[in-house]
């Protein structure tokens, strides 16, 4: 909103100073302290609240250190990252911008249905929370609605060849060379030279022309994306700060991704697609980092809030849907690791649990507990020291996945 008045301020008026509305590094600075002061300000107060309500966590007996200490803990802190997320945004971001309505609704979407489980876990005294298929339907339909937008969507395009446009402010470069502009299905495929990949490819060998049904390609993709990276970041979120700390990584990594793909000039340096509108994402990434960055100083052990289903699910719906946006999906594995380590560590327990009871009558583990983390804790690790750990491989991966936009 504060981008139009002082939009409408520096045209009608003249307005000495109000342009540096219109430069995106200003906003997305700005979104960063706005974000990190008010999930500062008001996590103490909702922390108080929630004490007071006594809104805490059941915690389940699983054998493991310091677990008993943590019961009553408050939950559902989730909210403060979601508010402090989108407060910055609405005042500083394009409203007009597809990408943000996007990002916006995938947080509020997730959001609701995390905070869904956490009110029938702690009011209605139901350990399982939400039924596992309203997840997983909730997830599908933001799946569908996301991948349909920008499978359909006529300000979704992109741009392979790029030449350099010195602009002072570069949202309005897109309108220098339009029509090289198209809209496409392609994606970046790291570590490989010319490194975009068409889904039309998965069909065109069928003979079926380009973009008729590539929609029926593109959509389950976009949904098995945000269904995955949305359970992994759940289930990372098991010990103080782990998940949190982990998302803000991933969430620098993805705003790198964004910056360089929605500047021109950048894409031409690179040689990398150029994504038309996309840099406004910037924005929301900076503010979505700022109160992840926030709601680790409550969040840290040992944790005076935990963020719930309300925070993991929205968190990893969102950062799967910048990272749909900006082409890298397929850097998931790699920039995502920590998650896909904790997800496929619960995969294989499960699986070869269960294999080996039909096989033998017992089944056997792979791992002393899962997802992963607990498996250090029954080790003895530390919970702390596990974070801290997992926070540095986190680190490492971000690195690599940042170095793959030269690295081919």
């Amino acid at each position: 909103m504060l981008y139009y008045l002082f939009e409408f301020l520096e045209q009608q008026y003249e307005l000495t100073g109000a342009s540096v509305f219109r430069f995106l590094s200003f906003r997305a600075a700005l979104a960063v302290i706005l974000s990190l002061g008010f999930s500062l300000i008001t996590g103490k107060r909702i922390i108080a609240y929630l004490k007071r309500k006594q809104i805490g966590e059941t915690v389940r007996d699983l054998g493991l250190s310091g677990q008993k200490e943590k019961e009553g803990t408050p939950t559902m802190g989730g909210l403060i990252i979601i508010f402090s997320t989108l407060l910055p945004v609405i005042l500083l971001s394009r409203l007009d911008n597809i990408y943000i309505l996007l990002l916006i609704i995938s947080m509020i979407w997730m959001g609701f249905v995390g905070w869904m489980d956490d009110y029938i876990k702690i009011f209605k005294k139901e350990k399982e929370g939400l039924q596992g298929k309203f997840k997983v339907m909730g997830q599908i339909l933001l799946g569908v609605l996301v991948g349909a937008t920008i499978f359909f969507h006529p300000d979704v395009t992109v741009r392979t060849e790029v030449s350099p446009i010195v602009m002072e402010v570069q949202q309005e470069a897109t309108s220098k060379s339009a029509h090289q502009d198209s809209k496409a299905t392609l994606t970046t495929i790291p570590l490989v030279k010319n490194n975009e990949f068409d889904y039309h490819w998965l069909i065109g060998w069928m003979g079926i022309p380009q973009g008729s049904y590539t929609w029926l390609i593109f959509i389950p993709i976009v949904i098995f994306i945000i269904t995955a990276v949305s359970n992994g970041a759940n289930l990372t979120d098991g010990i103080d700060g782990l998940a949190a700390g982990t998302s803000a990584i991933i969430v620098f990594a993805l705003g790198v991704f964004a910056w360089v793909s929605g500047n021109v000039n950048f894409a031409s340096y690179l040689n990398i697609m150029y994504i038309p509108r996309v840099g406004e994402i910037a924005v929301f990434i900076a503010a979505f980092l700022g109160a992840l960055i926030g709601f680790l100083w409550y969040n840290t052990y040992p944790a005076s809030i935990f963020m719930g289903d309300t925070g993991s699910l929205s968190i990893g719906a969102v950062i799967s849907v910048i990272a749909v946006i900006v082409r890298k999906e397929l850097l998931i594995p790699l920039l995502c690791g920590v998650f896909f380590i904790e997800a496929l560590s619960v995969i294989l327990q499960v699986s070869y649990f269960k294999y080996t009871r039909s096989k033998s009558g017992v089944g056997q583990r792979i791992f002393k507990m899962a997802p992963l983390h607990h498996h250090f804790q029954k080790l003895g690790y530390h919970e702390s020291k596990i974070v801290a750990r997992f926070w540095i491989i986190g680190i490492l991966l971000a690195v690599l996945s940042i170095v793959t936009l030269k690295l081919r």
